[in-house]
Order: structure tokens, then C-alpha cells, then sequence
């Protein structure tokens, strides 16, 4: 575990989205995993327990990020993972650090995007996983009470067969 050095005061999306168009030209252009029909967009970015967190689309991955902010992020190496708690339960997001944009962790939802006909159908998912990753499932219901447990919870006594 390193320190985290340059934690973002503000949003993160301007470098994010800067740093992952320089890498889609200058590393994975033309290469088979990516898919030609999409482009790099950085979505929904918002503080998260003093971090960053928000989703990125690229032409070989969907993945949620986690920028520092100042809270719990850790500067992970390539392969050392951190879990996270969110609303909806817990993920583990893997280490990665980028020249312009310092240290992140991303969990991984897709790749590649073969199946994926056109930009904003990748990001209606991306969009759709990040506020399913901030939002607690609905309390479970309890299931409706049998007959004979009705009566017994309603005539506060054990009701025979």
C-alpha cells in the first residue's frame, strides 16, 4: 500500500476522461478487444465517504472507479484490492495507477463490449450500474403469514390442525 498523494479537492472527470482518451489513441486503438462503435465517456462522478466514485465507459471496458478524495482510498498496487461498502453491498475494486491521473481502483462490470451496438447503450448501463451501486435493495418483505400462523399471532394462541 502506497500514500495517496494527490487526493482531488473537486470533480475528477476531466482528467479521468483526458487520461482514458490518451490511452484508447495511443494504446488500444485498433486492437480486437475494443469495440470500434464506442468512445470513452467518464459518467456520474460524485463524492462517496470522501472519495470519488463514478463509471467509465471505454471501447474495451465498463468498469466503476474510485478516486481519492480524501477519505478511505489507498494508493493500491496493479493486483492489491480494496473492498468497498456501498448501499447496495459490498465490492472489491483492484489497483491501477495512470501518468495524469495518479493513483484509482476500478471494479470491473464488462469486457469486452462486443455486444454492445452503440455508445449510449453502454452508458444507460454504466449509468444504471452506478445508481444501483449507491442504492439500498428494498427492505425484504416478510412473507404473508399461513393460515394457521395468522391465527396464532392474531388469537395469541397455538391453533391445532
Amino acid at each position: 500500500m502506497a500514500c495517496v498523494e494527490d487526493a482531488y479537492d473537486s470533480d475528477p472527470t476531466a482528467a479521468v476522461e483526458a487520461v482514458f482518451r490518451r490511452i484508447h489513441h495511443q494504446r488500444m486503438v485498433g486492437l480486437p478487444i475494443c469495440n470500434a462503435a464506442l468512445s470513452v465517456a467518464v459518467l456520474g462522478f460524485q463524492p462517496w465517504q470522501g472519495d470519488w466514485v463514478g463509471a467509465l465507459v471505454a471501447p474495451w471496458a465498463i468498469n466503476l472507479l474510485m478516486l481519492p478524495g480524501g477519505g478511505a482510498f489507498r494508493a493500491l498496487s496493479v493486483g492489491q484490492t480494496q473492498d468497498w461498502v456501498f448501499p447496495s453491498g459490498n465490492y472489491t475494486f483492484m489497483g491501477s495507477r495512470e501518468p495524469g491521473l495518479g493513483a484509482y481502483q476500478f471494479c470491473s462490470l464488462f469486457s469486452p463490449l462486443s455486444g454492445f451496438s452503440d455508445q449510449s447503450e453502454a452508458e444507460a448501463v454504466a449509468q444504471a450500474a452506478l445508481v444501483g451501486l449507491l442504492t439500498a435493495p428494498p427492505e425484504a418483505q416478510t412473507p404473508p403469514l399461513g393460515r394457521r400462523a395468522f391465527l396464532r399471532t392474531a388469537l395469541g394462541r397455538r391453533v391445532s390442525a
